[in-house]
């Protein structure tokens, strides 16, 4: 009967002690999910904008030993196409746009006669080359630049030439929202001169132009 007591206290407290082991054990951790992967923006394809901001230069009448300085606003459409490697931070691209201006400016240059300089309108053809910051691309830019030169003198007819020169310069683009960049660039363009006879300006001369360009675009890349 001892041995039927004991054997019945010893089942009792096996009992009792297993659920409180189990209480003691080590809960099992939440299941991990690593973050999902976020691959950095690139830069590839082709894009169509605007473009606006505003110029001031200089231009000299060699034939009269004097200079004005051409300044005024602008407007225009933007193209281009870029193309970065998987991986690789430089992105190398063609841009071109074309822009309504209105740069001028006039100095009287004999007595009662103004000498004015105007360009009416600007194109640019570039190469840029940019290094990705993610969706921010820094870049330098240079390529061609064509416009029109305008000499005007008081009284005579004076000329008007389509110049092909060159221009450099640098921005910064970034990503706004979606497809949508900004950016915002600085250029320097030459258009050279135009040639201006005794007949249309009094005084046959030489009329060049040179432009600081400030600008911001809005581009949509496709």
């Amino acid at each position: 009967m001892k041995r039927s007591l004991f054997a019945g206290l010893s089942l009792l407290t096996l009992a009792v002690a297993m659920p409180a082991s189990a209480a003691d054990l080590p809960r099992g951790s939440m299941p991990y999910n690593a973050p999902a992967y976020a691959p950095s923006y690139n830069w590839t394809g082709f894009y169509l904008g605007l473009n606006g901001g505003g110029a001031w230069g200089n231009s000299d009448w060699n034939g009269l030993g004097i200079s004005n300085n051409p300044s005024g606003g602008m407007f225009g459409l933007t193209a281009g196409y870029n193309w970065q490697g998987l991986g690789n931070p430089w992105v190398f691209g063609l841009e071109g746009d074309i822009a309504w201006t209105n740069f001028g400016d006039s100095v009287t240059c004999s007595f009662g006669v103004t000498c004015e300089t105007k360009n009416n309108w600007l194109g640019t053809a570039r190469g840029r080359v940019g290094y990705s910051f993610d969706r921010f691309l820094p870049y330098l830019t240079g390529g061609a630049a064509f416009g029109d030169i305008e000499a005007n003198r008081t009284g005579l007819t004076g000329s008007k030439d389509t110049n092909v020169g060159w221009t450099v310069g640098v921005g910064i683009e970034g990503v706004i929202a979606g497809n949508w960049t900004a950016k915002v660039e600085y250029l320097y363009a030459d258009l050279g001169d135009t040639t201006c006879a005794a007949a249309a300006c009094g005084v046959a001369t030489n009329v060049d132009l040179q432009l600081n360009i400030l600008r911001a675009g809005l581009n949509y890349r496709f």
